[in-house]
């Protein structure tokens, strides 16, 4: 299986301008048994491992040396919201699978989540973000709506979980879009729709740099590739920055991971460390 990792905000579409409803796909494509083995065997291999410790120990908030990661739980699918979908293709489902998420926790409880992707034959790290957001809202999802795809709309950082025709809320920014009781699949389609539909891949907003959706400058990029080769060297100021998978390898390969990769931060809920 092969994953590919859309730009967040690269997600857009048109408006929609046919008279008949159109039919969408009941469920994503899931993800196998052994590729969320593959994905967890990956994520606690020792050099990992090694990269983990001095993330946790990179504020002081533990020693390096009793850091003592480890992996907890299985992978877990991570969907986000599906061009195809914004733009109204039928059949398309409302998301698409982006990495394979797995938990790391810390001696002193600190918590990452460590983002694989399948490379070739083999699976690789290629990010390390703050917190358990990909599993807890996979909890969360198959809590609310059991056998439903759990999915990001990452423009707004909120979280759903969407099975046949419903769609509903995991968090705060999701209730704010699409209100405590959830929508339709099909209004959702609506919404994000007239939401993206000047972000379409090639678009002039494409086309700015700011298809990662978080309008990161040149200057603010190269200064986090700054802090991360810090960290790997064992000395920065500042929170360290998290890598994705876009662009520039540099800052992977000073942390001790490997792929492709651009950074940017994981987006906190407000009131959330």
């Amino acid at each position: 299986m092969k994953l590919t990792r859309l730009a967040p905000a690269a997600v857009a579409a048109a408006l929609i301008t046919l008279a008949a409803p159109l039919a969408f796909a009941d469920q994503a494509p899931l993800a196998s048994a052994e590729s969320k083995a593959a994905a967890r065997q990956a994520a606690s291999a020792p050099a990992t491992l090694d990269t983990l410790s001095r993330f946790f120990a990179r504020d002081g908030k533990v020693a390096l040396k009793a850091a003592a990661p480890h992996i907890e739980g299985d992978a877990v699918p991570v969907y986000a919201l599906s061009p195809q979908f914004v733009a109204g293709k039928a059949g398309a489902p409302v998301a698409q699978l982006e990495y394979l998420a797995s938990t790391a926790v810390s001696s002193d409880g600190q918590k990452a989540s460590l983002w694989t992707v399948q490379q070739g034959a083999s699976w690789k790290v290629v990010n390390i973000a703050t917190g358990d957001d990909e599993s807890r809202y996979a909890a969360a999802g198959a809590a609310k709506l059991p056998g439903g795809t759990v999915f990001q709309e990452p423009q707004i950082n909120a979280w759903y979980v969407e099975k046949g025709s419903q769609v509903l809320p995991l968090d705060e920014d999701a209730v704010k879009a699409i209100g405590a009781r959830g929508t339709t699949l099909a209004a959702y389609q609506k919404r994000v729709a007239k939401a993206y539909g000047d972000k379409l891949p090639g678009s002039a907003y494409d086309r700015s740099g700011k298809a990662g959706g978080y309008g990161e400058t040149a200057a603010e990029t190269k200064a986090q590739a700054a802090q991360a080769a810090a960290v790997a060297a064992g000395h920065h100021d500042g929170p360290l920055p998290v890598v994705s998978t876009v662009v520039g390898a540099g800052a992977l390969l000073a942390l001790g991971l490997t792929g492709t990769a651009a950074l940017r931060r994981r987006r906190r809920p407000a009131g959330q460390a």
